[in-house]
C-alpha cells in the first residue's frame, strides 16, 4: 500500500517506510505478544489497533502470539479471553496463532550455542545475592564466583537443570555480558530459572522455563517479524535483546517503542487489577468498570468506538495520562448512530390521567433513530395509567424548572400534553401519585394544535410497561491517578458510588425482547446494554453504557 493511502501517518510509520525504501525488509510483518496472566485493558487495545492496523495499511501480516513463559501465573481462562478480545475488536491473524512455549526447545538450544561460544554459564547463588551483585544504577556490579565456570561445566548443570535434579532456585542461567554496564538489563540477566511447576501448555516436560526478556526477541526472530512493536519500559531492554540476536546471528527484528495508553481515574496494572478481582471490590474481571475490554464489552462499548479512540489517541514517543472523557466521546459518538432509542423510567412516579377512558389503549408512533431513517418507527402503548421520573415533578419548581408542577403543563414525549391537577402523599408526605388531565388535540405530530409548552419529559405506560433493572456505573476511582500516592493503597481512592443499583425500573414493553446485538439510549437518560451475567427472560437487568452528557466534546469546542 502507497504511504499516502494509510490511515495515519507517525514515528513508526517513518521508520518503516524508511526500512522498505532502503530494502532493510521487503514486507511488514508485526505481532500482538500478550502474557496470559490476566485480562486485556483499554492499553492493550491501543497496542492491538496498533499492530494489526500496520500490518493492515502495509498489506503485511500480524501475528498473536502468547508469551507464556511464567507458568505459576498463567492460565488457560486468559488466553481464551485475550483471543475472544482481539476477536471482538475485529482483528484475525489467520492460522498465526503461537506461544513462546512452542519454542521452547529451540530456546534451550540457543542457550546451549552461547553457553559453548563461553556466553552464558551456571550461577549458583541465591536470588538475593544475584541481586546483591548487580549493584545499583550508580555503581556498578561484581561478578559472581560462578562467572568463570568452564563450557563443560555449564553445559552438564544446565543439561541437570533440564533434566530436574535441582530444586528450584538453587541455579539460574545467566548471560555473560558486562557486569559494569550503566544499563542494568545487561549485566549478566539471568535467562532460565528452574520452577517445577505446571504449565497451562506443556505439562509437566519442563522445569526450567526462560525469562521473558530471554524469549521475547528470539521468539521475534523466529516467526519473522520486521517490526517489534513495544511500548516505552522496554527501551532500555533493547540492548539486551540485539546483543543476544547479534550473538547467535539470528534473524534481527527492529523494535521501536511507543507510549503506552494511560487513562485517568482508572489503574493499568494487571498486578492491580487482579488485587481487585481477587479481593472481591469488583464483579470480576468484566466488570463494567473495569478497564478490561471483557467489562467494556459488559458495560456496552462498541469495538469500533474502541478503534475510533485508539485513532484519536495516535502514537507518541512520550507517556502521558489521557483523559477518559475523551473515551467516552468516542463511545457517545459511536452509539448516537447505532443506538435504538426507547422509554424508560429508572425512578417511577405514577399519574393518572382523569379524563383518559380507563381500560383503554392507543398506539403511538415513535421514531426509532433521529439519526437514521433505515431504523424505522415502533409503537407504543399510552394509557390512562402512566410513570414518569420523579425528578420531572417539583410541588414548589424552581425558576428554571421547565417540567411538571402544580397546575403546570408539560408534553409527553411522542404523545400529549398533560396538567398536573392534584397531588397526592402518603401519611409520611411524600409524592405518591399525581392526577392529571390530557388535551386529546396536542397529540404529537397530528398538526391538530399550535399549543407550545417549555418541557418534554419521557414515560411508561403502567399496565404495558417491564419490571427492569437498571446498572448506573460512574468511574471505579475518585481521584485522577489512583496509583500516583505512593504512601497509600490504591484501593483506598475507590470510588464508593461506583455503582447504583435500581431494582424497581419501568421500560416500554419491546425491552422484553432486547438483545446483545443492540444498543439503546434511555431517551433523556442515557446509553445503555443488556447485561450479559444477571439478565434473566422475566427482569432484563441494563447496564449505562455513558450517559448523555458529553463534556469532552465541549472541552474540545472551547479550544
Amino acid at each position: 500500500m502507497e504511504t499516502n493511502e494509510r490511515k495515519y501517518s507517525n514515528f513508526i510509520t517513518e521508520i518503516i517506510d524508511e526500512d522498505l525504501k532502503s530494502g532493510r525488509y521487503k514486507k511488514v510483518h508485526t505481532r500482538f505478544p500478550p502474557e496470559p496472566n490476566g485480562f486485556l485493558h483499554i492499553g492493550h487495545a491501543k497496542s492491538i489497533c496498533l499492530n494489526f492496523g500496520l500490518a493492515e495499511d502495509y498489506g503485511g501480516l500480524c501475528n498473536l502470539r502468547f508469551d507464556d513463559t511464567n507458568p505459576e501465573k498463567e492460565e488457560d481462562i486468559y488466553v481464551k479471553s485475550i483471543i475472544e478480545d482481539i476477536k471482538w475488536l475485529g482483528f484475525d491473524w489467520g492460522d498465526r496463532l503461537y506461544y513462546a512455549s512452542d519454542y521452547f526447545e529451540q530456546l534451550y538450544e540457543y542457550a546451549v550455542q552461547l553457553i559453548k561460544k563461553g556466553k552464558a554459564y551456571v550461577d549458583s547463588l541465591s536470588a538475593e545475592e544475584i541481586s546483591e551483585y548487580r549493584g545499583t544504577p550508580t555503581t556498578p556490579g561484581k561478578e559472581s564466583p560462578y562467572r568463570n565456570r568452564t563450557v563443560e561445566e555449564n553445559l552438564d548443570l544446565f543439561e541437570r537443570m533440564r533434566a530436574g535434579e535441582f530444586k528450584d532456585g538453587e541455579h539460574v542461567l545467566r548471560a555473560k555480558i558486562d557486569m559494569a554496564s550503566p544499563n542494568m538489563n545487561l549485566r549478566d540477566p539471568v535467562m532460565y530459572r528452574i520452577k517445577h511447576a505446571h504449565h497451562h501448555r506443556t505439562g509437566n516436560k519442563w522445569c526450567i522455563y526462560p525469562m521473558y526478556d530471554w524469549a521475547h526477541g528470539q521468539s521475534d526472530s523466529i516467526e519473522g517479524i520486521t517490526h517489534s512493536i513495544c511500548t516505552l519500559e522496554f527501551e532500555n531492554h533493547r540492548p539486551l535483546y540485539n546483543w543476544f540476536l547479534d550473538e547467535l546471528g539470528i534473524h534481527h527484528p527492529r523494535q521501536i517503542e511507543f507510549a503506552r495508553l494511560n487513562l485517568n481515574y482508572t489503574v493499568m496494572s494487571k498486578r492491580k487489577l487482579l488485587e481487585l478481582v481477587e479481593n472481591n471490590y469488583v464483579d470480576g474481571w468484566d466488570d463494567p468498570r473495569m478497564p478490561t475490554l471483557s467489562g467494556m464489552r459488559r458495560r456496552g462499548y462498541t469495538p469500533e468506538s474502541i478503534r475510533n479512540f485508539a485513532d484519536r489517541v495516535g502514537v507518541a514517543k512520550r507517556d502521558g495520562i489521557i483523559d477518559i472523557a475523551l473515551l467516552e466521546h468516542s463511545v457517545r459518538e459511536d452509539l448516537n448512530k447505532r443506538a435504538w432509542r426507547v422509554l424508560a423510567v429508572l425512578r417511577p412516579l405514577k399519574i393518572t390521567i382523569t379524563n383518559f377512558p380507563s381500560g383503554e389503549t392507543e398506539w403511538l408512533d415513535a421514531v426509532n433513530n433521529p439519526e437514521d431513517e433505515s431504523y424505522g418507527k415502533r409503537k407504543i402503548p399510552f394509557s390512562n395509567e402512566i410513570y414518569i421520573e420523579e425528578g420531572d415533578f417539583q410541588e414548589e419548581p424552581h425558576k428554571k424548572f421547565y417540567r411538571l408542577a402544580p397546575g403546570r403543563e408539560v408534553r409527553l414525549r411522542y404523545a400529549y400534553i398533560i396538567k398536573c391537577e392534584e397531588v397526592i402523599k402518603d401519611e409520611n408526605g411524600n409524592v405518591i401519585e399525581l392526577k392529571c388531565t390530557y388535551d386529546p388535540d396536542t397529540k404529537s405530530g397530528s398538526g391538530k394544535s399550535n399549543k407550545k409548552v417549555k418541557g418534554t419529559i419521557h414515560w411508561v405506560s403502567a399496565k404495558h410497561a417491564i419490571d427492569a433493572e437498571v446498572r448506573l456505573y460512574d468511574r471505579l476511582f475518585s481521584v485522577e491517578n489512583p496509583a500516583g500516592d505512593k504512601e497509600k493503597d490504591f484501593k483506598e481512592f475507590i470510588n464508593p458510588n461506583s455503582l447504583e443499583i435500581l431494582q424497581n425500573c419501568k421500560v416500554e414493553p419491546g425491552l422484553a425482547d432486547a438483545t446483545l446485538d443492540k444498543h439503546y439510549q434511555f431517551e433523556r437518560t442515557g446509553y445503555f446494554y443488556l447485561d450479559s451475567k444477571y439478565s434473566t427472560k422475566e427482569k432484563p437487568v441494563f447496564n449505562r453504557t455513558v450517559s448523555l452528557r458529553d463534556t469532552w466534546a465541549k472541552i474540545a469546542k472551547k479550544k
